[in-house]
């Protein structure tokens, strides 16, 4: 397993709490009108997101444990987006992570000798961060422990499970450097 990685047990009140999130989840964040996106992110933030102004979060966008999200300002969930945030989501300003992605900060440690005595292995964890104006597009996985540096562009059904350098366009599984991401700035903006 990666280093990066690290054991978590979640306690009682982790997951009461995070019933009482389904709870809301299901009753007033997924059938809200997909224009309510201030109602969305003042119910995350009741349960100790941190969202900038303004961030677009669509209705059926999942947060796992809503604490353990944090948003820069202008930055996007769109529809179908799971975040499995059991460690740290940190996503900057002006990012988009684009439909049916899957950010996903945790797995199982199936190396651990604890299986030979226990049916369950051990969860482990690791943040994702993702920069300042990263597009996440179309149903991509971010694996746990990765970071993506400002101005990355991860292309469509692509899987990344390692670091991304900033202002790069990268695709495939694993996701590699396709070329960079040089914006023309001279070009007349249509």
């Amino acid at each position: 397993m990666p280093t990066k990685l690290h054991v978590q047990r979640l306690t009682f009140g982790n997951k009461l709490v995070r019933v009482l999130w389904n709870a809301v989840w299901l009753l007033f964040f997924r059938p809200s009108p997909v224009p309510l996106h201030g109602w969305r992110r003042f119910l995350l933030r009741l349960f100790g997101a941190k969202i900038g102004k303004p961030a677009y979060l669509y209705p059926s966008t999942r947060i796992w444990a809503p604490w353990n999200l944090e948003m820069g300002n202008h930055s996007t969930l769109a529809s179908g987006v799971d975040c499995y945030c059991v460690d740290k989501i940190k996503i900057g300003s002006f990012t988009t992570i684009s439909q049916y992605s899957f950010l996903c900060t945790a797995s199982h440690d199936y190396l651990d000798p604890v299986i030979l005595h226990w049916p369950q292995m051990p969860l482990v964890t690791a943040p994702i961060t993702l920069g300042d104006r990263v597009w996440i597009t179309a149903d991509v996985f971010i694996a746990p422990g990765v970071a993506v540096g400002d101005g990355t562009v991860v292309l469509a059904r692509s899987n990344v499970f390692s670091d991304l350098p900033s202002w790069v366009v990268v695709s495939g599984n694993p996701a590699t450097i396709q070329k960079e991401r040089v914006l023309h700035l001279d070009a007349p903006s249509t």
